[in-house]
């Protein structure tokens, strides 16, 4: 070659994308890292190829790490560009809410994966987008005795910052130590509490007692709202009323705002609430039932005049379609890190879309998982509004590099360009300053999970 002909291949290569063969792309390793105080306990998850492309994911907010770790055998060696191949191999060994993390939490990094090793952003791969930005819900707490007049003004400082779409926790949480407000079998509301309280208390402690403490309150914490006995008094219904009025005297009526942790109460509670809330312009009502009562949403959506909303521990679209069929909702929310990842999501979203339902989308995560509901609803046309719970951590931003600080911006995320989902690499000194004090490791190495084996068919 002579050393003009040189320049010239020299000059080519600068303007072709060499950093990936995607078709010789392997997985090699799985890695984590815990965080807390994002507000959540957050796993974040890398997955490493043979070409030094890493791929991000993360496990659903208060789940574990082993549900992904479990899969790790069954992934290596693998192209992760074969994206539906995978997911369609692990998918059996999802389940809902928090059970959907592994399967989910890989699903996403597969997806950035691909999306670098051929030098595209997430949505393109979707079929495109239908926004260029993602419009953003803010949920709002506010500490001590509960005050609507105090959360109107926390909320109206989200307003202040552009937000255009609010949340906030109305509910028997609310009205627990106000004599009166609730009715219960005398003692059990003092003693769940009790339980609940010496359960999280004893979270560290590794002996049997306090094992027994923690699987007491695992135990009270799993009654379903059919069966836990409580039930919402005329006293307590005038106080949620009330907050509701006081938050709206704050804010107005024009801001959509939604409501959340009703609490485990039955299905005529939840009616006469909903009742009570139908003057103040409600948003919707999220998760006043178990999800898996599709009847009782039903019934429940066409006996009050305000949005019905569930679904952030669904797992796979199958598992939405009942509520569907039922009319149990208006609007689904979904979580990517339990519904099955970005795919399984837009498809959940078409799905509802065909049934005249909107598509809200829970998150309470990190940015990994933030950005991975961004490519995903922007590719989805009923897309209504993502979840946002963490716009009083200053340092959540910094978690990741390479897109716009701060991410949310005026109540909106700007869809990136960029391959993959957008982000360029993971921040470990602020990792590492954020690390949960009982699962210390920064990216350590999982190779006891390497050859983990079990015959999967599930037919013979």
């Amino acid at each position: 070659m002579t050393a003009g002909n040189n320049d010239d291949y020299e000059e080519v290569l600068d303007n072709v994308n060499t950093h990936s063969r995607p078709s010789e792309l392997k997985i090699t390793d799985m890695r984590f890292a815990d965080i807390t105080g994002a507000p959540m306990h957050c796993i974040l998850m890398k997955i490493y190829t043979n070409q030094g492309l890493v791929g991000y994911g993360e496990i659903r907010d208060g789940g574990c790490r082993e549900y992904a770790l479990f899969l790790k055998s069954r992934i290596l060696g693998e192209n992760p560009c074969q994206i539906d191949k995978l997911f369609r191999r692990i998918k059996q060994f999802g389940g809902q809410a928090r059970q959907g993390g592994g399967v989910s939490g890989i699903e996403i990094a597969l997806w950035d994966l691909a999306g670098k090793a051929y030098n595209i952003p997430v949505y393109q791969m979707l079929g495109g987008k239908f926004r260029d930005k993602i419009r953003i819900y803010c949920d709002t707490d506010i500490s001590g005795k509960p005050d609507g007049k105090k959360m109107g003004k926390a909320l109206q400082k989200r307003i202040e910052k552009g937000f255009t779409f609010l949340k906030m926790d109305l509910g028997i949480g609310q009205l627990k130590n106000i004599p009166g407000a609730l009715n219960a079998p005398t003692g059990l509301i003092d003693e769940r509490r009790e339980i609940k309280s010496k359960g999280y208390k004893h979270y560290a402690d590794q002996s049997l007692q306090a094992k027994a403490y923690k699987n007491r309150a695992y135990d009270v914490e799993n009654i379903a709202h059919p069966f836990t006995g409580i039930h919402i008094t005329e006293k307590g219904l005038d106080i949620l009323e009330e907050y509701v009025a006081d938050v709206r005297s704050v804010i107005g009526y024009e801001i959509p705002l939604a409501v959340d942790h009703i609490g485990h109460i039955s299905l005529g509670n939840c009616i006469k609430l909903g009742k009570r809330l139908e003057k103040y312009n409600i948003a919707w009502v999220e998760d006043m039932l178990p999800w898996q009562y599709s009847e009782q949403y039903a019934r429940l959506n066409k006996a009050i005049n305000i949005p019905v909303c569930t679904g952030e521990d669904i797992y796979l679209k199958e598992n939405f379609q009942p509520l569907m069929e039922a009319g149990g909702v208006s609007i689904i929310h979904p979580d990517l890190l339990t519904s099955g990842g970005i795919l399984e999501n837009k498809k959940i979203g078409d799905m509802a879309q065909d049934y005249g339902v909107a598509m809200a989308v829970h998150m309470a995560e990190s940015p990994i998982a933030c950005m991975a509901a961004v490519h995903s609803t922007a590719a989805t046309e009923n897309f209504l509004v993502l979840e946002y719970h963490s716009a009083d951590i200053p340092w959540w931003d910094d978690i990741i590099t390479g897109l716009p600080e701060p991410l949310v911006n005026g109540g909106f995320i700007e869809v990136p360009d960029k391959s993959g989902l957008g982000i360029e690499s993971l921040n470990d000194e602020v990792i590492e300053e954020h690390l949960h004090p009982q699962i210390p490791g920064l990216w350590e190495p999982t190779e006891e999970w390497n050859r983990s084996f079990s015959h999967d068919r599930l037919w013979s």
